[in-house]
């Protein structure tokens, strides 16, 4: 399912860890620490699968991509939710100029799912669907960190960064 230029990118999570932490730790050591399981590499728990809903979202981009971007960078939260859609499960950014939408596929690691989706900007509607425009496709793993508490990580993302980190907590008080 995913391109071949994903399927690298996935393969390469371990050096974008790596390199995002390198980068990052001599500007925001502090940050880091204090964002504790979220961006320490080997912390997946069984079971990574969602539970549909409405959470709120927060993106921390880390790593340098390009020179005169930031080696660390927090997001206030957003609204973002996960539902069933025919078999898969579906994660879609609810708000925003930039909102990422996509499915979690069953992965060969029982630890994590993979995400593939794409990106949608500005006014428009709905996300191109994945492949239509490589530029806007997303690909990464969905990991259980703790009770209730999940993260998304986007490995060498098409952006600023190294490694984009969406941490994800459900809602308390869920639509009816």
């Amino acid at each position: 399912m995913a391109t071949s230029a994903d399927e690298d990118r996935l393969n390469r999570l371990a050096e974008a860890w790596e390199s995002a932490l390198s980068d990052a730790r001599r500007a925001a050591a502090g940050e880091i620490r204090r964002e504790g399981a979220l961006l320490r590499e080997d912390v997946s728990l069984p079971r990574p699968m969602p539970t549909p809903g409405s959470y709120n979202c927060r993106l921390i981009k880390i790593g340098k991509a390009a020179p005169r971007s930031k080696p660390y960078e927090s997001f206030k939260p957003f609204f973002c939710y996960v539902e069933v859609e025919d078999d898969l499960l579906t994660i879609v950014k609810q708000t925003g100029s930039q909102r990422p939408a996509g499915r979690l596929w069953e992965d060969d690691d029982p630890n994590r799912l993979v995400f593939l989706g794409s990106l949608a900007l500005g006014s428009e509607d709905q996300p191109l669907a994945y492949g239509d425009n490589p530029k806007r496709d997303m690909a990464g793993v969905l990991q259980r960190i703790g009770p209730f508490k999940w993260r998304l990580l986007i490995p060498w993302p098409q952006s600023t960064s190294k490694l984009d980190v969406f941490e994800l907590t459900p809602v308390a008080d869920q639509p009816g």
